[in-house]
């Protein structure tokens, strides 16, 4: 019964943010695209990397 519960709330979760997100995304401009795509790559090496290092730490 419990695991249904935990179940049923992260289903909701997930549903609620879903809906939350698509009532409230607006277009966003070129240039703040531009700059987010710009610190994407690096932080996700830089999450790789810390990842390895608590993998054999």
């Amino acid at each position: 019964m419990n695991l249904l519960l935990l179940l049923l709330a992260i289903f909701g979760g997930v549903a609620l943010i879903a809906l939350v997100s698509k009532r409230f995304s607006g277009s966003t401009d070129p240039r703040r695209m531009q700059q987010l795509q710009r610190w994407i790559m690096p932080l996700v090496g830089l999450m790789l990397v810390l990842s390895l290092f608590k993998y054999y730490a």
